[in-house]
């Protein structure tokens, strides 16, 4: 492994940092985006028994906004319930937004490095090429050389392919995992809103 470093020259080193960010991001969404954490079994009914047995209190609200993301989402459509439909579901929706905005930390990043890994493949492509053509003279080339910015022109695009092609497998992944909990925390939310208003049973 060090010797396709050395051979593929320093414009790997940025490529290398990027891979380390990217699996860094995959392992902490992966641990922090599982549905059992974000949306646990059985709140809303826990909840809505909780809420019909000790009321909206502060205690009780508290614990639930800091169980779990959905649990933030329902706890403020809870301090609301007394208000309007309007204003309950409004609280709910505001409270959705700050939980999608935490739910899609770091894959602005990952999508980043996903579009930039080629990028700098390709800067590492250009500076092998530079080093190709610096290389030959009227007299000929040195094949040394030659052959080290060969090495960083093929190794460099090689590499960059390796870390964009599974960020981006993987920022599409999460993006869609993201979206699916927020669906499902949003119909729950509705359901909430609707049952403490009188409108479904």
């Amino acid at each position: 492994m060090i010797a396709l470093i050395e051979a593929a020259g320093w414009p790997i080193w940025p490529l290398i940092i990027a891979s380390i960010v990217s699996l860094a991001i995959m392992f902490e969404r992966t641990y922090s985006l599982r549905r059992s954490q974000i949306i646990p079994p059985d709140l809303l009914e826990q909840t809505l028994a909780a809420l019909r047995q000790e009321g909206s209190n502060s205690n009780t609200l508290r614990v639930l906004a800091e169980g779990s993301p959905f649990g933030r989402v329902l706890a403020a459509g809870v301090r609301n319930h007394k208000s309007s439909r309007e204003v309950m579901k409004e609280a709910v929706e505001e409270s959705g937004r700050a939980v999608a905005h935490d739910l899609g930390r770091y894959l602005t990043t990952l999508g980043t490095i996903a579009s930039v890994a080629p990028l700098l493949g390709l800067l590492g492509t250009v500076i092998g090429m530079v080093e190709i053509f610096g290389s030959q003279t009227p007299t000929g080339g040195n094949p040394a050389v030659l052959a080290h910015g060969i090495s960083v022109a093929l190794y460099n695009t090689a590499f960059g392919l390796i870390v964009a092609i599974p960020s981006m497998i993987l920022y599409r992944f999460f993006r869609g995992k993201v979206d699916a909990l927020l669906v499902e925390m949003e119909q729950q939310a509705l359901t909430l809103v609707e049952l403490l208003h009188g409108e479904r049973k």
